[in-house]
C-alpha cells in the first residue's frame, strides 16, 4: 500500500528505532499536550496583566520585552533543542524544558522589577522553545505516520484553546487577583505534566558512534549569538530605534558577521548543531522556506486585525478577539482533515493548495473593506485558518516522514525556527508598512493623531473606546488593507517555494 507522500518503503532497521506504543497512551498524549500548554497559554494570559503589572512594577518604556526577549529565547533555542534531543533523547531535553520553564514561572511570580521580570521571561522562553520542538517530534516519533494527524491537530487544538481562553484567564486573574497568580498557575499543570511523562514515556538507548560524544558547543554558541544579534534587530528596529540607527545598524552588522562565523564553525563541527542536510535536501528546504512565508503571513490577521476590529469597526476588545479567535479555532479543525486531503494528492500539493486558496481570502480583506460590518473580518479569518490547517500539519508529517529517528528532532526544530524566524520578519516588515502608509495619510490631517511621542500605531493602540475619528480611522483601514496584501504576496510566495520541493515526498517512515 502506498504511502500519502509517495512511494517509498520503509526501511525495517530505521523502523525498528520507533519506542514501542506505551500502553497508556491518552495519559501520554494528555501530558504531552498539558507540556504544550505552558508555552501556548503563556503570552495570551500575560498580555491582559501588562497594565497591572507595569503599575506595580513600572518600566512602561521597556515593558513589550516581556514578549520580545519570551520570543528570542525560545526562537533561537530551537535548533539546540532538536539537536540535542536527536542526541542525547527527546525524554531528557523535555523535562528539561518543562523544569526550566517551571523554574523561570516561579521566579517572575517573585520578581521585584521589570528588569527582573524580563530577564525570568527569558528563562521561560528557553524553556519553550524546548517543549515546542520535543513534544512535536515525540508525536512523530511514537505514532505511526498514519495516527500522526491526529495526534498533531489535537497538539494544535492547545494553541486554539490558548488563543480563545488566554485572555479570559489572564482577565479574570487580573480583575480578582493578583498578577503573579497568573505565573504561578503554570506550577501544577507542568508539575503533572512531568509525572506524567516521567512514568508514562520510554525511549530506547541512543546510539553513539564510539569514542567521546562530541557536542558541538561552538556551534550552539554561535547560532544563538547570531539569533539574538538579528532577531533582536528586526523585533526592534523601527519599535525602539529607527531602521537606520546606529543601534539596528550595529545589530544588523554584527548579525551578518556572526552568520559568517557560525557557518565556518559549522563546517567544521563533527556533528553540527545545525548539519548541512536541513538545506541541501530539497524536500526540507523547500517546507522550512514554506514555513518562513507562512510564519510572514500569519503575523499579519493576528497582530493588526485586533486593531483594526476596534479602531475603525468600534467593537469592544471581547468581540475584537472573537474575530481573531475563530482563525485559531478552524486552525486545527483544518488541520484534523488535512490527512484525508494529503492521502489523495500528497503532502507537498495539499500543502500548495491551502497557500494557494489562502491567497484570494486574504485579497478579499481589502475588496470587502468598505462593508464596515464585524462578519466579513470573522468569515475571512475563519476561511484562513481553514487554510492553515491544510497547509502547516502536511508539511510538519511530510518532512517528519522523510527522515530517520536519529534526524527527526533537528527537522522539526528547523520548520518551527522557520515558522518563528519569519513571523518575526513579518512584525517588523508589516509594522513599517503600516506606519510609512498611516504616516502618509496623516499629513493633510495631522490632528487626527494624537501625541503621544511614539508611531502612528502606538497612537491607534492607546485608543481604547470605540472607533477612532474619521481621518484616523481611513488610514488605518487603509494601512491594514495594505498589510493584508503583503500577507497575501507572502502565502504567494509560499506556493513558489514548495514548487521547488519533489512533486511526491520521499517517505521513509
Amino acid at each position: 500500500m502506498s504511502r500519502p507522500g509517495g512511494p517509498g518503503t520503509a526501511d525495517p532497521q530505521r523502523t525498528a528505532q520507533r519506542p514501542a506504543a506505551p500502553p497508556g497512551r491518552r495519559a501520554l498524549v494528555l501530558a504531552l499536550m498539558m507540556a504544550m500548554a505552558l508555552a501556548a497559554l503563556d503570552s495570551a494570559v500575560v498580555a491582559t496583566a501588562v497594565p497591572r503589572i507595569v503599575a506595580d512594577l513600572g518600566g512602561f518604556s521597556y515593558f513589550s520585552w516581556l514578549f520580545s526577549g519570551y520570543l528570542l529565547a525560545g526562537t533561537v533555542s530551537l535548533p539546540v533543542y532538536g539537536k540535542l534531543s536527536d542526541t542525547l533523547g527527546r525524554k531528557p531535553v523535555l523535562l528539561f524544558g518543562i523544569t526550566l520553564f517551571l523554574a523561570g514561572s516561579a521566579l517572575c511570580a517573585a520578581s521585584w522589577n521589570m528588569a527582573a521580570l524580563i530577564v525570568f521571561r527569558i528563562v521561560q522562553g528557553f524553556g519553550g522553545g524546548a517543549i515546542q520542538s520535543t513534544v512535536q517530534t515525540l508525536a512523530a516519533d511514537l505514532y505511526p505516520l498514519e495516527e500522526r494527524p491526529r495526534i498533531q491537530a489535537a497538539i494544535s487544538s492547545v494553541w486554539a484553546g490558548s488563543a480563545v481562553l488566554g485572555p479570559a484567564v489572564g482577565g479574570l486573574i487580573t480583575a480578582w487577583a493578583d498578577w503573579r497568580l497568573i505565573f504561578l498557575l503554570n506550577v501544577p499543570l507542568g508539575l503533572v505534566s512531568l509525572v506524567l511523562l516521567a512514568r508514562r514515556l520510554s525511549e530506547p538507548p541512543r546510539k553513539r558512534a564510539a569514542g567521546r560524544l562530541r557536542a558541538d558547543w561552538a556551534g550552539a554558541l554561535a547560532l544563538f549569538l547570531t539569533g539574538c544579534a538579528l532577531l533582536t534587530a528586526i523585533v526592534q528596529g523601527g519599535h525602539a530605534w529607527p531602521w537606520l540607527s546606529a543601534p539596528s545598524l550595529a545589530l544588523f552588522g554584527t548579525g551578518a558577521a556572526l552568520l559568517a562565523v557560525t557557518v565556518v564553525v559549522e563546517r567544521r563541527a563533527a556533528d553540527p548543531v545545525l548539519p548541512g542536510w536541513v538545506w541541501r535536501r530539497r524536500t526540507i528546504a523547500a517546507a522550512n522556506l514554506a514555513m518562513g512565508a507562512l510564519g510572514v503571513m500569519t503575523i499579519a490577521p493576528t497582530v493588526f486585525l485586533p486593531t483594526y476590529a476596534q479602531s475603525v469597526l468600534g467593537l469592544d476588545p471581547l468581540r475584537a478577539g472573537f474575530v481573531l479567535a475563530v482563525m485559531s479555532v478552524a486552525w486545527p479543525i483544518s488541520a484534523a482533515f488535512s490527512q484525508h486531503v494529503y492521502r489523495r494528492i500528497g503532502f507537498r500539493q495539499s500543502a500548495m493548495t491551502g497557500m494557494a486558496v489562502a491567497c484570494p481570502v486574504l485579497l478579499a480583506f481589502p475588496a470587502l473593506s468598505g462593508t464596515h460590518s464585524p462578519w466579513y473580518p470573522a468569515l475571512i479569518s475563519l476561511a484562513l485558518g481553514a487554510c492553515l490547517g491544510i497547509t502547516q500539519l502536511p508539511l510538519l508529517v511530510g518532512v517528519q516522514s522523510t527522515v530517520t529517528v536519529a534526524e527527526r528532532g533537528t527537522a522539526t526544530a528547523s520548520l518551527l525556527f522557520c515558522r518563528q524566524l519569519g513571523s518575526s520578519i513579518g512584525a517588523a516588515v508589516f509594522g513599517a508598512l503600516a506606519n510609512a502608509i498611516l504616516n502618509s495619510r496623516l499629513q493633510e490631517t495631522p490632528s487626527a493623531l494624537p501625541s503621544t511621542g511614539g508611531s502612528p500605531l502606538d497612537a491607534i493602540s492607546s485608543t481604547t473606546s470605540g472607533a477612532a475619528a474619521g481621518p484616523l480611522r481611513d488610514a488605518l483601514a487603509t494601512a491594514v488593507d495594505w498589510v493584508y496584501i503583503g500577507a497575501a504576496a507572502a502565502a504567494a510566495l509560499a506556493v513558489l517555494a514548495l514548487l521547488l520541493a519533489p512533486r511526491r515526498f520521499p517517505v521513509i517512515d
